[in-house]
């Protein structure tokens, strides 16, 4: 496969929002559903947000675990997985989280859309690439970082990225956990927004592979089915 093997993981409230209508972040799962998804970064190549999700909650992506950040070490590689920011237009701040907290590599992806000075300075704190021309072309991204030796990627929202993600027929694998509230707002993100379908024919099919009780909620995991064909795993 030209790509990595890639999976998204998000935890949305029982009526399918991320966060509020003025897109604050809101405690969804728990301490069961933490300890999980540290282990799935833990365990992956590369984690990657878009870059509303860095505007919005200013993200650090690190391994929480002391013990795991070690057992990365053991393994040879760093601390943390590399940290991906798709950022078409370079509008992430100097200041980010992403850019100041925990060891190992970032990388921000622009298109050729974005300002020549602001991919400069980025340059300063990141590896910068450049993939697509008004937005980022995600399949050539995703080329890119598997020629960089990423082979798991786990992507962490939010909404839009999710979509064009899937949309572009890129992600292999689904893992959501539903939490036992209600949010509402017809302005708060869902799991997934963008453009959407307009037939149901044009629907992107799940495969059921798992679920699981945990906390206050569930984690259900799909397998993405496209054309009626599972992508083959890398």
């Amino acid at each position: 496969m030209e790509r990595p093997y890639t999976f998204i993981n998000s935890a949305m409230s029982a009526d399918g929002k991320i966060s509020t209508k003025k897109r604050k972040q809101v405690k969804i799962s728990g301490r069961m559903d933490f300890e999980r998804v540290d282990e799935l970064r833990a365990t992956s190549d590369a984690v990657m947000v878009g870059i509303g999700t860095v505007l919005a909650d200013d993200p650090s992506l690190t391994v929480k675990s002391e013990e795991r950040r070690k057992r990365r070490v053991a393994q040879g590689k760093d601390e943390n997985p590399v940290r991906i920011v798709v950022d078409s237009k370079a509008r992430i701040p100097l200041n980010a989280d992403i850019f100041n907290k925990g060891v190992g590599k970032r990388i921000v992806v622009v298109s050729k859309a974005a300002p020549e000075d602001k991919v400069k300075a980025l340059m300063e704190k990141a590896e910068v690439l450049v993939a697509g021309d008004g937005e980022v072309d995600l399949a050539e991204m995703c080329r890119e970082l598997k020629r960089r030796g990423i082979e798991r990627l786990m992507v962490e929202g939010g909404a839009t990225l999710n979509w064009a993600m899937v949309r572009a027929g890129l992600v292999d694998e689904i893992s959501v956990f539903i939490g036992n509230l209600i949010i509402g707002g017809k302005e708060a993100p869902t799991f997934m927004d963008g453009e959407g379908i307009s037939d149901r024919d044009e629907a992107i099919k799940l495969e059921l592979m798992k679920f699981e009780r945990m906390d206050e909620g569930i984690v259900l995991t799909w397998r993405v089915i496209y054309n009626n064909l599972m992508p083959t795993s890398g």
